[in-house]
């Protein structure tokens, strides 16, 4: 089975409403243009306010549900347009709770639930710890007209144990909303190794587990709310297949709607080529659950 995936890699305003009303026309631009499959970045509605910690921000929370605004919104969206979504919100689950979280809604308009962010960064601007419970829904593999979709987010790309949870729960694509990039005193030093970093890891994923990954990142820069600095989001949103290849990948500086068609019956094929999850050891990894081995 042949799908179309389109990855929506933008830059982003300061008013939430403002980037929701784009993107929501991204994504009937892709549904035009054959996409089956449509995914956000990280944090679609606002800015990457994680540079620092400000009490202000936890407004652009919002409850998630299948009757909440954004929800409806998108559901009718991928209704009329026959398209599975893959959103990233900013959830409040209650007061002083809050989450990041991924929804996925079918091409009839069902909302089919969300993913909560596992893995919360702690790093300079980078500060989600502040902003974000960890996840406790588990990993999530959604059944969607077009296939089995997994949804992990941003620093979730950088543990093979999440990958390979989502993929052994049956996902054909695992899907990473994303908000990375440079800090603009790093670039110069560190900034190629720190792509390549980022992007090894996932194509390491889709090799380990057969499947396709599909990473979508926001683009251009954004200064940090306290004037100190910012980052310079990397954009290159790509599409890897089980062996890793990137079959198509974004621009590093522009905005863009990256389409490109997968074949989920080459995983099998991979598979049988390739029987790593034949071959495992199960009984020799009890140790993975500590946090580390003295």
């Amino acid at each position: 089975m042949k799908v179309s995936v389109g990855l929506l890699q933008t830059f982003s305003f300061e008013n939430p409403d403002d980037n929701l009303e784009k993107t929501v026309e991204l994504i009937k631009k892709a549904s035009d243009s054959g996409a089956q499959i449509i995914c956000t970045q990280e944090l679609f509605k606002t800015r990457y306010f994680c540079q620092v910690e400000d009490w202000d921000y936890f407004k652009f929370a919002e409850r998630i549900d299948k009757n909440s605004q954004t929800v409806k919104l998108l559901s009718e969206i991928a209704k009329s347009k026959n398209v599975v979504i893959v959103a990233s919100l900013f959830e409040k689950r209650a007061e002083g709770l809050y989450h990041n979280t991924a929804v996925v809604i079918d091409a009839d308009g069902e909302y089919l639930g969300r993913y909560r962010k596992m893995h919360i960064p702690d790093d300079p601007h980078f500060y989600e710890k502040f902003y974000f419970t960890p996840g406790d829904l588990g990993y999530r593999v959604f059944e969607t007209k077009y296939g089995r979709v997994g949804t992990l987010i941003c620093w979730d790309q950088w543990f093979p144990e999440a990958a390979r949870i989502t993929a052994m729960k049956g996902a054909q694509i695992i899907f990473y909303p994303t908000a990375i990039g440079w800090l603009p005193g790093e670039k110069e030093e560190f900034g190629e190794s720190q792509f390549n970093a980022w992007l090894s890891v996932q194509k390491g994923h889709a090799v380990a587990n057969g499947v396709y990954i599909a990473a979508v990142n926001r683009v251009g820069f954004e200064p940090s709310p306290d004037g100190n600095g910012g980052i310079q989001f990397w954009g290159s949103s790509f599409v890897a297949n089980p062996y890793g290849e990137v079959i198509k990948m974004a621009s590093d500086e522009n905005e863009e709607i990256l389409i490109t068609e997968v074949d989920l019956e080459q995983i099998e094929e991979f598979r049988k080529v390739w029987p790593f999850f034949r071959d495992r050891r199960i009984d020799s990894y009890g140790e993975i659950t500590k946090r580390w081995i003295d």
